[in-house]
C-alpha cells in the first residue's frame, strides 16, 4: 500500500501504524488529511479507533480498506465517522482515485457496500425519521438524492441533470441541512428511512474508475492503519 501511495506525486505516506492504539496515537500527533483504516486490528478494533481518530482530528478523512462486508462492520463505521469503505479486492487506481475522492469531501463505497447497506436500514422505521426532519425534499433534492444513491460523483450528477457542479453542491448542502446529516452516507441512508429513495436506486454495477476521477491540487497526507 505504501509503495501504491508513495508512486502518486500528489501524496505522501506520512506515517503507518500496526495496532489501533497507534493509529490513534499518530493520527492525533500528525492530522493526516486521509487515513486508511482496517476494522480487525490488534488492541483496538477499527471501529474504536474511528470513533476516537474523529474526535482527535474531526478533519481527517478515514477511508476503510478492508476484507469484511458484514453489515454490522459497515453501519458501525459510518456512524463512526467513516468516509469510505472499500474492500481489499479493489484496483490499485480505485484506490488511489478513493483517497483523492474523500480528500476533497465526497464519500466513496463499495458498491456491494452500498447495496448492503441499504438492505440494512430499509427496516427501520420511517416516522421515526420524517418527524426530526427540517423540512420536505424538492423534487430536484430527491432526483440529485437517487443519483448519488447510485454512487455518482458531484461532475457526474451535473453532467445527468445538465447543472453546475456548484448548483449540485448547494442542493446537497440543502439535503443535509433538512436531514441534519453531514455526509453523503448518512443522506442516503435518511433518505432510505424516509422513503425518498429506494433500494432499486442503489447501484448495481461495478464501480468504474469514473466514479473515482477527482483530481487533487496539493499533496496528500496518507496514514495508513
Amino acid at each position: 500500500m505504501r509503495t501504491l501511495i508513495e508512486q502518486e506525486k500528489d501524496m505522501e505516506v506520512v506515517a503507518e501504524a500496526g495496532d489501533g492504539e497507534a493509529a490513534v496515537k499518530l493520527a492525533t500527533e500528525l492530522k493526516p488529511d486521509v487515513i486508511l483504516m482496517d476494522i480487525v486490528m490488534p488492541k483496538l478494533n477499527g471501529i474504536e479507533a474511528t470513533k476516537l481518530i474523529k474526535k482527535s482530528s474531526p478533519s481527517s478523512a478515514i477511508l476503510i480498506l478492508t476484507a469484511y462486508d458484514d453489515n454490522r462492520y459497515i453501519l458501525g463505521l459510518l456512524e463512526a465517522g467513516a468516509c469510505g469503505y472499500l474492500l481489499k479486492n479493489a484496483r490499485g487506481a480505485e484506490i488511489i482515485g478513493a483517497v483523492r475522492t474523500v480528500h476533497c469531501g465526497e464519500s466513496v463505497l463499495d458498491p456491494i457496500v452500498i447495496r448492503r447497506l441499504l438492505e440494512r436500514v430499509s427496516g427501520i422505521s420511517k416516522e421515526s425519521a420524517k418527524a426530526e426532519a427540517r423540512g420536505p425534499l424538492s423534487q430536484r433534492e430527491v432526483d440529485i438524492l437517487k443519483l448519488v444513491a447510485k454512487g455518482m460523483n458531484n461532475e457526474d450528477v451535473a453532467n445527468e441533470l445538465f447543472l453546475s457542479v456548484r448548483t449540485v453542491k448547494a442542493h446537497l448542502t440543502n439535503i443535509f441541512n433538512k436531514f441534519g446529516v453531514s455526509s453523503r452516507v448518512e443522506a442516503i441512508i435518511r433518505g432510505l428511512r424516509e422513503g425518498y429513495i429506494t433500494l432499486e436506486d442503489a447501484v448495481s454495477n461495478p464501480v468504474s474508475d469514473k466514479s473515482f476521477n477527482v483530481e487533487s491540487k496539493d499533496e496528500t497526507r496518507v496514514q495508513t492503519g
